[in-house]
């Protein structure tokens, strides 16, 4: 895939995402600060010597605000690419995963309980490598442990498992 040319504020916003997340803007900043105390006997303590830290402060965090979530909306949305490009290529996941991020709270809630029933199934196993599909759930679930209860390991985890009962 060709990489399209980024655009002037893309190009900015990479840029100071980069400087304002280094160690040398933090020393800065600190430098700053450490001068503006310094300073303050000499001002006497005025209402502009605050002023200048207040107004400084408050346009730093204003710009970076906006920085911040732009870099952060990039960065989810790769995110995002990356996890459906997994759900999509694999043939075990559910391809209604896909895109689930636009989903409302409600929708999301529900599938939150799905997952924890699932979760509650699969504790029932004692083959941790068993797995379940949103799609299928219950019906995979039967299957695969038919399929893992022919396992050496199964057999033998089991066979673990009732010697200590005993």
């Amino acid at each position: 895939m060709a990489k399209k040319k980024k655009n002037l504020f893309e190009k900015f916003a990479n840029w100071a995402t980069s400087v304002t997340g280094s160690s040398g803007a933090f020393i800065l900043a600190m430098v700053v600060i450490i001068v503006w105390i310094v300073t303050g006997p000499i001002f006497k303590y005025s209402d502009t010597w605050q002023l200048v830290i207040n107004t400084g402060t408050t346009i730093v965090t204003f710009l970076m605000v906006f920085l911040i979530q732009k870099t952060q909306n990039k960065d989810s949305k790769a995110i995002h690419l990356k996890l459906n490009e997994l759900l999509a290529s694999h043939q075990g996941a559910s391809n209604r995963m896909v895109d689930i991020e636009d989903l409302n709270e409600e929708e999301l809630d529900q599938l939150h309980k799905f997952y924890v029933q699932l979760s509650d199934l699969a504790e029932k196993e004692e083959d941790i490598t068993c797995t379940h599909s949103i799609d299928a759930a219950e019906e995979n679930h039967q299957m695969k442990l038919g399929q893992y209860r022919t396992r050496k390991s199964y057999m033998n985890a089991k066979k673990r498992t009732s010697k200590k009962s005993n």
